[in-house]
């Protein structure tokens, strides 16, 4: 006899956590009309997002098993197996062998091309006794949505069907299964959930019908034996209960033979639509690289063609209902790095939908936010001046690939010319650097910058807005002459022990002299107060590389090949895989020395995706055979599943917190750019050559040499000295006419700007004839609001 309802005890629970975010598989149909997409840790369900890529609705969803006198929890008390049910087809089988020997779990997942529902075809195993001595439970943690507070959970039935049911924050879910339960129960996380009960020998709770507003569990026993071993359960998502309960049993109706059918054609005709690896390769790696291609197709939003950065939450099982958005956000490099890869593979549309998808969430001024919600909500605030280069890097690839058409490029030229302008007014120094956290001048950002300027000077070229064109590659010449007076130190403590001439730093610190400070102090993010800030020319880091990625110098300039043995002594770990890099030296944001989760301080880890850019490097060098060496490095730091992790550990074993020597790390796996990478290494190995380079860059500054760029000055960016013969330019925000004269005033002269059509005014003084030590100074008028500046600004005329 069932006993009355009763309240669980402990509400509302515990404080909420998110999950593991070393993620072994992640998957969602090929078919855009399904809108969920599964995560897989730990042999079992991780999070699930519905209806949007943006919206977790569930922390995990895993089996209890229980027996007399025994108590087991697959997820930790099981050594899992995990496989792709067919290469580049993500929906996946699992092997869950229990740590004791005492059974075995037999687990098939895949979402419902059709519909929001998950299934898991599972068998339950015994290898010790028989099937009747044991028991199966359900256990599904509900975080609805993007929260684990607030969320109410009961059981109950629809239309005579016994389900288990969730909601909160406007979305339900419901679990229905192949098989009868025997008992279901609601309570609250850490008190009355069906873990605490059946952990302590009581069993489920029937009683415990319903937990209401706050961090609640729903677990349900299943009858093993009416099914010989074997249930089928599904979850579906819907905005009200009863429609979350409806699309469940439709897809257990449906039942896993023929949905799975339809999954893996829907997966088979996409992949078949990409390009094939046709260099020498193993059957190993045309796995990884229909891996690599699958991942970020199931990073993509086809309804609007965004692509989030990862389906994990970084140290999820340290993170609470306070870190909203995770990884799954878009950020627009991540975005572009991800569109180039699948470029890379052949998925043109899929590319020119990331570009379509940019056009739409660009703010007024230009630019596009740090990172954002799908529907460009901002999350966080920061400005990267790399995220602005990037779509029109984007824009410029899509077009060289025929992913666009000339006779369509007009539809971009309003984004390409807002953007150009952002960075033409705001650069070149960024407020953030592309690790989100130093501004200044970046070597990174600085050629992201000016390839974008080159490549929009092109399509304004096309568009007959000649003088436009030639504005924007003056700009780009101007600031690709001085990335050495900013980025590049000589004769430091390190150059001297290394035995060369200098190297290109992590960040110049900029001053309102447009110079860089080598000796300023750069703030090291994430680190402890007593280690937070290190003079620039001790900072160094890989983004220098990006000045030959992007085409901007030659692979063996002598400053860059300085640069390599600087960053190789100072980033560099040889690892038993392969090399690896860090971001830069002093890096705080990984886990702790004990391998504590990071916390908001902690230590760096190895960046597999750093490898990657190496290779690309090498191979701009010349030396493809080391360009696979590094690949099979790249490839070597994922996991049996094939997957890329954001980080590796780099230290010693520490088991207690499932942390190895060379292997994933607790911050996100996997991550979308590193597959990004992986594909566009392929892609380039194949080519010969690299192959996101910019053609722009390489043949204005590596082969051929532009005639001498003016030599800007802004209020911003006071520079006191030009070299003789140079034009000095007068690069301001709003209408001016400028007063100057060359002889201390002696002779005046009235000159007015001209507009750019960029939102900048420019006047070029007419100083290349005048001789070294020659001053000079100038002031302005403001014709917008009538007022002189009220200073006098000079700058000398300096030997050449």
């Amino acid at each position: 006899m069932q006993r009355a309802a009763t309240t669980p005890p402990g509400a509302p629970g515990i404080a909420p956590r998110w999950t593991s975010s070393a993620k072994s598989a992640v998957g969602t149909a090929a078919s855009a009309d399904s809108r969920i997409w599964f995560t897989i840790s730990h042999g079992i369900l991780n999070e699930i997002y519905t209806p949007r890529l943006d919206m977790a609705c569930i922390r995990d969803f895993g089996l209890l098993v229980t027996a007399k006198d025994y108590f087991s929890e697959e997820k930790r008390d099981a050594v899992s197996t995990v496989r792709m049910v067919e290469d580049g087809i993500p929906a996946f089988r699992l092997l869950n062998t229990a740590r004791d020997g005492r059974y075995r779990i037999h687990k098939t997942i895949l979402s419902d091309p059709d519909r929001a529902v998950v299934l898991q075809d599972i068998t339950f195993e015994p290898l010790v006794g028989a099937l009747a001595d044991y028991a199966l439970h359900a256990l599904v943690a509900p975080h609805l949505v993007n929260a684990g507070a607030a969320n109410t959970a009961w059981y109950g039935d629809y239309k005579g069907h016994e389900l288990l049911f969730a909601e909160g924050r406007g979305t339900a879910l419901a679990v229905a299964s192949s098989v009868p339960w025997l008992a279901r129960s609601a309570g609250y996380v850490g008190f009355s959930d069906g873990w605490q009960t059946l952990s302590r020998g009581e069993g489920l709770k029937p009683e415990y019908v319903r937990a209401e507003n706050g961090n609640v569990a729903l677990s349900g026993t299943l009858d093993l034996v009416s099914g010989k071993g074997r249930a089928l359960l599904a979850i579906g998502f819907g905005a009200q209960p009863e429609e979350a309960a409806f699309r469940a049993l439709l897809s257990l109706q449906q039942g896993v033979e023929s949905t799975l059918r339809h999954f893996c054609a829907g997966w088979r005709q996409w992949q078949k639509s990409l390009l094939p690896l046709d260099e020498p390769a193993d059957a190993g790696q045309l796995n990884r690289y229909r891996i690599s291609t699958a991942v970020l197709a199931t990073h993509r939003d086809a309804a609007s063609g965004a692509i989030i950065a990862g389906l994990s939450i970084p140290w999820g099982s340290s993170k609470g209902d306070d870190d909203l958005g995770g990884y799954h956000l878009v950020w627009p490099r991540d975005l572009v790095q991800i569109a180039g890869g699948l470029l890379a593979a052949g998925s043109l549309d899929t590319a020119r939908a990331v570009l379509d998808y940019l056009v739409a969430v660009q703010e007024a001024d230009g630019h596009w936010l740090q990172n954002s919600w799908l529907d460009g909500r901002p999350y966080w605030q920061g400005v990267q001046l790399d995220e602005t280069a990037f779509p029109i890097l984007l824009y410029d690839m899509l077009l060289r690939t025929g992913a666009i058409d000339r006779t369509e490029s007009s539809r971009y030229g309003a984004m390409i010319e807002a953007a150009a302008g952002y960075i033409v007014r705001n650069g070149p120094t960024t407020p953030q650097d592309r690790w989100e956290e130093d501004g200044g001048y970046s070597p990174f950002t600085l050629a992201a910058e000016i390839a974008a300027l080159l490549c929009a000077a092109d399509a304004m070229q096309a568009a007959g807005k000649a003088p436009l064109a030639r504005y924007l590659r003056e700009v780009a010449d101007g600031w690709n002459e001085r990335i050495e007076s900013w980025t590049y130190v000589v004769d430091t403590e390190l150059s001297r022990k290394l035995g060369i001439d200098g190297y290109y730093i992590r960040i110049g610190r900029s001053g309102d002299d447009g110079m860089s400070d080598p000796r300023g102090l750069v703030p090291i993010r994430n680190r402890p107060a007593a280690d937070a800030n290190l003079e620039a020319d001790l900072l160094v880091s890989p983004d220098a590389l990006a000045l030959v990625r992007f085409g901007l110098r030659s692979a063996d300039d002598p400053r860059i090949r300085n640069t390599v043995r600087a960053i190789d002594a100072i980033v560099k770990c040889d690892l038993p895989a392969g090399p690896y890099w860090h971001r830069y030296n002093d890096d705080g944001y990984g886990e702790h020395a004990d391998g504590a989760p990071f916390d908001g301080t902690g230590i760096g880890r190895l960046w597999p995706l750093l490898t990657g850019e190496r290779a690309h490097y090498e191979l701009a060098a010349g030396r493809p055979a080391e360009a696979r060496r590094l690949l099979a490095a790249m490839e070597a730091s994922g996991s049996d599943g094939g997957l890329l992790p954001e980080q590796i550990w780099d230290s010693d074993d520490i088991p207690a917190r499932e942390l190895f020597l060379g292997r994933p790390s607790g911050s996100a796996m996997p991550l979308a750019w590193a597959h990004a990478e992986h594909i566009k290494l392929l892609r380039s190995l194949r080519d010969g050559a690299v192959f996101d380079m910019p053609p722009q860059t390489k043949s204005r500054y590596v082969i051929n040499k532009p005639l001498p760029a003016p030599q800007s000055w802004r209020l911003a960016s006071k520079i006191t000295k030009i070299g003789s013969g140079g034009t000095l330019r007068l690069e301001l925000l709003s209408e001016a006419r400028v007063r100057w004269s060359a002889d201390a005033w002696a002779t005046v002269h009235d000159s007015m700007t001209e507009p750019t059509g960029l939102g900048t005014f420019i006047c070029d003084l007419p100083t290349r004839e005048l001789s070294a030590g020659a001053i000079v100074q100038f002031t302005f008028f403001w014709v917008e609001t009538g007022t002189w500046q009220g200073v006098n600004f000079a700058v000398e005329i300096a030997a050449s």
